[in-house]
């Protein structure tokens, strides 16, 4: 039986570049991640798909899934639900392999509650200047909506003591290398191998 894959948890705030750096990170050489596509009720933007950026379901069905138990977490942002389906995880997990999942904060802090043993990553603007300017430029959002994006930022940023590790994304190309040593060191940490060695020993 091959052990339980880790589950990597990816966020930070709006416009910081998480899914650039997640995307970056999956396309590197020797990567092997299961990303676990997340649900929501926003509006599809320009160039996204559906079942490949998000899945995009509306309010009700949203809120069905919840009330049945199907969401590993979810939360309410500017608006919009955002969640993790619950049950491809604990497969995908199960399976050996490794469940990378890129959501916001309030969803990470859901996570963390019912999956302790995660590897929880924030990634981080060089500065909120930086910030700001990323997401104006990306052109999708009205100013006033910009305005309440940096303001949750601001708060986002305070909660990033419930993490495991704090990356700059300063270089897309950097943080992916920090973000691969991170998950190489978590493999070998000792209560994640001690089992099989167990074994080994009883096996001896």
């Amino acid at each position: 039986m091959s052990e339980r894959g880790l589950l990597i948890v990816l966020s930070g705030p709006s416009g910081v570049g998480k899914g650039t750096v997640r995307k970056a990170l999956f396309e590197s050489e020797g990567s092997d991640y299961e990303y676990s596509i997340s649900m929501t009720t926003r509006q599809m933007r320009k160039g996204e798909e559906d079942g490949v950026d998000y899945f995009f379901r509306s309010r009700e069905e949203f809120e069905e899934r919840i009330a049945s138990g199907k969401m590993l977490e979810y939360a309410e942002y500017v608006g919009n639900y955002y969640g993790t389906p619950l049950d491809y995880v604990n497969k995908t997990l199960d399976e050996g392999k490794d469940v990378f999942l890129e959501i916001e904060v309030q969803g990470a802090l859901k996570v963390r509650e019912k999956m302790p043993d995660g590897v929880f990553i924030f990634l981080t603007p060089p500065d909120f200047s930086e910030l700001k300017s990323r997401i104006v430029n990306r052109g999708t959002d009205e100013m006033s909506v910009i305005n309440e994006r940096m303001q949750v930022a601001r708060e986002e940023v305070e909660m990033m003591s419930h993490y495991d590790y704090a990356v700059v994304n300063d270089e897309v190309s950097k943080a992916v290398e920090r973000i691969q040593r991170i998950i190489a060191s978590e493999h070998c940490r000792v209560p994640r191998v001690i089992d099989r060695y167990k074994k080994m020993l009883k096996e001896f």
